[in-house]
């Protein structure tokens, strides 16, 4: 199976954000910075090391508009391997592997009215897309930015400043657990109700994002306007050219074969060629001849197309596209709501064919 090729990027800076947030900013060589260019609101897939599998993959959001040294804001969490290490032992000079820049939580249009929201961490591709569409854009900003407490609040003195600068555009509500307690969904609305015909991003805990989701379809906010980013830990190896990690999921392999024979995805409905239209930044690709065994990931892979990728389980965004055309059955998803699927969007990592022919999207 292909693997997206990744790099060693040093780490030029670690910041100390709260006591239990650090940002970690990238050292990208001139000869892939295009490869590392990103859109506001993606993130990065990080290989940390870990002594039982080699490394483990982790994405986290990248919290500064294009333009800008690459940096991602990682937040402790008390039981994540992952986040500990970075928070505890990453330093300057240290080497990461990383996968390029993914994810679909971006605006369409700079210029349009923003209603964002966010959660703890959840600020870290919102603060992206802020600064990016006052920097770039035209169109006024409303954040609702929820927290613990007074000394949860991440990336506090930049919001201020940014508020300062940009008063007839940026408003900032901050949300103090501990002053307010927490919101319920119609404090919420209540807010929303005034930024109505606004474009909402929302990022945090699945609790607050849910409440958030709930708040915006009573509303009637029409789905396009309505956006969400969801985060799950990755049990897929996207670092397949990483030796140790290899000789570690195949030793895994061995003791697990009966259970992946169970465990074996169902045959597709549609077991015949498939004929596939794909439109990706602008080029049009079409083939007959896709047979249906293996994911359209795969097919278009070995058909040279540069398909978007990341964790190849299901469990992120980063390989999303849209149905124009036809249907596909998706052996996992962990990370699309039902409104997605209702949308057309699906997981093309995880896509077997339903009809004969197929028409996807990836440019949104």
């Amino acid at each position: 199976m292909a693997t997206e090729e990744s790099f060693l990027l040093d780490v030029r800076e670690v910041r100390q954000e709260t006591a239990d947030a650090v940002s970690v900013v990238f050292e990208v060589p001139a000869e892939h910075e295009e490869t590392f260019a990103f859109k506001p609101g993606q993130f990065l897939t990080l290989g940390v090391p870990s002594d039982q599998t080699g490394l483990v993959a982790r994405c986290y959001s990248i919290c500064v508009p294009p333009g800008e040294p690459l940096t991602v804001m990682v937040k402790r969490t008390v039981d994540g391997y992952a986040s500990n290490w970075i928070n505890d032992k990453l330093v300057v000079g240290d080497s990461v592997r990383v996968l390029p820049p993914a994810g679909i939580f971006t605006p369409k249009s700079l210029d349009a009215d923003l209603l964002l929201w966010a959660g703890g961490s959840g600020i870290t591709p919102v603060l992206s897309i802020l600064r990016t569409a006052l920097a770039q854009g035209t169109g006024k900003v409303v954040l609702f930015y929820a927290n613990r407490d007074q000394d949860s609040v991440i990336f506090g003195d930049q919001l201020r400043t940014l508020a300062a600068e940009h008063p007839e555009r940026l408003q900032v509500v901050h949300w103090l657990e501990s002053v307010q307690g927490l919101p319920s969904q119609e404090q919420l609305r209540a807010f929303a109700a005034a930024y109505a015909d606004r474009t909402s991003f929302c990022c945090g805990p699945a609790p607050f994002m849910k409440l958030v989701s709930d708040a915006l379809r009573s509303l009637d906010f029409p789905r396009d306007r309505r956006h969400q980013e969801k985060f799950v830990s990755l049990g897929g190896n996207p670092f397949g050219d990483v030796e140790e990690v290899l000789a570690a999921q195949a030793t895994l392999a061995e003791a697990d074969d009966a259970d992946e024979a169970d465990e074996a995805p169902a045959a597709p409905a549609f077991a015949g060629p498939v004929a596939v239209e794909v439109e990706l930044d602008g080029t049009h690709y079409a083939f007959d001849d896709w047979d249906g065994k293996e994911p359209l990931l795969v097919f278009l892979e070995g058909k040279g197309v540069p398909a978007p990728f990341s964790c190849r389980e299901g469990e992120c965004s980063a390989c999303a596209c849209m149905l124009l055309e036809g249907d596909v059955a998706m052996d996992r998803n962990e990370v699309l709501e039902a409104e997605d699927l209702a949308d057309g969007i699906r997981l093309s990592c995880q896509a077997r064919p339903l009809t004969e022919k197929l028409r996807i999207t990836y440019n949104g």
